[in-house]
């Protein structure tokens, strides 16, 4: 066997490794179906001490969320009155009982490419199975008790405002028997940012103290895509450093006395947000810049709640005086465009890092930012990755000139390496060492042929990781069937890509890796012709690991996104392309057509027998 297969079947070896592991080891499992929520009876939640000697400490109601007042209305929070929240892409209401923003919907988008297909759904109130929602509240220090202050069965008025839009904030309001004032100020922008602004006035002669807090719960285990590169859970930043941990672990962490139930609290100083990050969308509490704040992830076994929460420090209400606390809620989508705005002309400090980027995010950010200006310049999700694809190809052009240089003169070289073989007969070592000096002599790296290919694998894993993470390429049409390009292919042989009157088998099951569709039958054939660009190993076994490796490739793929396998299509043909043109500059024309009629008239069989 010579160098120059050698190194082919070397580079495809290190590709076909990569793709099965990928797939064996890190193929998105079917999604964890969602558990249902308990409800608590009773317990407390001690919060940290807040800096100015005093612990501030948080009753809980029995829902599992914050404190319970025994002279509280016993408001069931689908009979509270509600404001109507409408912006150009939120819809929900604001719950006035316990003040709650807990029912949101994204009008831009739905569960699936059909037309009537139910929005998506972010924020559910207390009484669904998964209850989820942002509540806000004070925690009560010295001179107060817990019903003095506002939880989450209290019944708030409407002091301004009717129905919560970008043009009208609203203003809530309740009157404490101490005889303060709790307002509570709500707006929202034209995206998914809230801004919430709590304040207490005292109007009686005594001083008070208490803590401005904001929480985030989800009850119960959401439905998870469970995939082992998706962050799914917390997401945090605080100074400067991203906090991600997963359900599991929030369930396992200690139980801490400060926090009254397994938790654990961080300290920022300086800037930092906390929130639960879903596949495509995200809640997140954000302090303002600057501002001292301690933020916690929590879970309550009996309960089963999880919680993300942030906590000012106490505030003395002096006799007369009004004191207050403003802060942000992001409960949205994760539009990169959206999101970047908020961090670099909002303050939100790493805002853009709440997107899973990757171990590779040197490379999936450039790779994300380039796709997404050129679809907003083409119009086109699959055209755009097309023509990255090209982009990429120049950049990496130089090495690939080398490289396809270096194996055009290692077919010159193929006269002279049959004879050493000839020479050194069984003496391996003789060959070997020939050999180099004929390669040093010629100036030709055998090794060159691999670089291409083994530069691809981190360029293949990062556009992987953006076509399956960002919410950009969710629902991106192409063309035709292909409506879709971060689900896998649509069409299916099983019945003859949409001729026959039966649909295609489910995306998730056996029979869809089997019958596979259009785009991984292209990937296939693109495989197999940059194949015969060279002439068939000599030797048999190789010769049918060549023979057979396109189509092992086009069914391991096959259930890969849409938008990967047309990346890997236009990668094969331009590889292809570039292969042909570079190697007959060099004087050497590959005999695509006597390599495939080469491939057809001999077999490893026969080719055994002629030995």
């Amino acid at each position: 066997m010579d160098d120059q297969n050698k190194n082919l079947l070397l580079a495809t070896a290190l590709s076909f490794l990569v793709i099965l592991v990928w797939y064996v080891f890190i193929s998105p499992p079917e999604p964890v179906p969602p558990q249902d929520a308990t409800i608590a009876q009773d317990g407390s939640v001690v919060l940290p001490d807040t800096g100015n000697g005093s612990v501030a400490s948080v009753p809980q109601a029995a829902d599992g969320t914050a404190a319970t007042n025994s002279d509280a209305p016993d408001v069931v929070a689908d009979d509270a009155p509600r404001l109507n929240i409408e912006t150009p892409k939120l819809s929900g209401t604001v719950s006035l009982a316990g003040g709650r923003i807990d029912e949101l919907a994204l009008t831009q988008y739905r569960e699936t490419i059909e037309e009537d297909s139910d929005l998506v759904q972010l924020l559910n109130p207390v009484g669904d199975p998964l209850a989820y929602y942002a509540l806000y509240g004070w925690a009560p220090g010295g001179g107060l008790t817990g019903d003095d202050v506002p939880n989450a069965d209290t019944l708030w008025s409407v002091e301004s405002g009717s129905d919560l839009t970008p043009e009208s904030p609203i203003t809530l309001r309740w009157d404490s028997p101490s005889g303060l004032i709790f307002r509570r100020d709500v707006a929202v922008d034209e995206d998914y940012m809230f801004s919430i602004t709590q304040s207490i006035e005292n109007p009686t002669d005594t001083a008070h103290r208490a803590a401005p807090y904001g929480i985030i719960a989800r009850h119960g285990l959401p439905e998870l895509t469970g995939f082992f590169i998706l962050h799914e859970g917390v997401v945090a930043m605080t100074d400067g450093t991203l906090i991600e941990e997963d359900y599991d672990t929030v369930t396992e962490m200690d139980v801490s006395p400060a926090l009254g139930t397994n938790g654990e609290q961080i300290a920022i100083t300086e800037e930092g947000w906390i929130g639960f990050t879903d596949k495509y969308w995200m809640t997140t509490l954000i302090p303002p810049a600057g501002q001292q704040a301690n933020l916690a992830m929590l879970y309550q076994p009996r309960s089963e709640i999880y919680q993300t929460r942030t906590l000012y420090p106490t505030m003395t209400i002096e006799p007369g005086q009004t004191v207050s606390q403003e802060s942000q809620l992001f409960a949205g989508a994760k539009e990169w465009d959206t999101i970047r705005t908020y961090e670099n002309e909002g303050g939100v400090g790493m805002f853009l890092d709440s997107i899973d980027w990757g171990w590779f995010f040197f490379l999936t950010k450039p790779i994300f930012a380039v796709l997404h200006w050129l679809n907003l310049v083409i119009g086109n999700m699959g055209v755009a990755i097309i023509v990255l694809t090209l982009l990429i190809k120049a950049i990496l052009l130089p090495l690939a000139y080398k490289s396809y240089v270096s194996m055009a003169r290692m077919k010159e070289l193929q006269p002279e390496m049959e004879k050493l073989k000839e020479r050194a007969g069984d003496d391996r070592q003789k060959l070997q060492k020939e050999m180099m000096e004929l390669y040093k002599k010629e100036k030709v790296n055998p090794a060159a042929g691999c670089l291409p290919i083994l530069l691809q694998i981190p360029i293949f894993f990062s556009l992987y990781k953006v076509i399956f993470v960002t919410l950009e390429l969710r629902h991106a049409p192409f063309f035709g069937p292909f409506q879709d390009l971060s689900a896998p292919d649509p069409t299916s042989i099983f019945n003859m890509f949409g001729l026959l009157p039966w649909s295609a088998p489910d995306p998730h099951s056996i029979m869809a890796l089997i019958f596979i569709g259009i785009l991984p039958l292209l990937l296939g054939i693109s495989m197999w012709l940059q194949q015969k660009l060279n002439p068939a190993p000599t030797d048999p076994t190789q010769q049918m690991i060549f023979a057979w490796m396109p189509w092992v490739f086009m069914f391991m793929l096959g259930g890969f996104a849409s938008g990967l396998v047309v990346y890997w299509i236009a990668n094969n043909v331009i590889t292809f392309s570039q292969q042909y043109l570079i190697m007959r500059s060099q004087g050497y024309t590959p005999d695509l057509v006597g390599n495939i009629k080469g491939g057809f008239k001999k077999t490893p069989k026969d080719a055994e027998k002629k030995k």
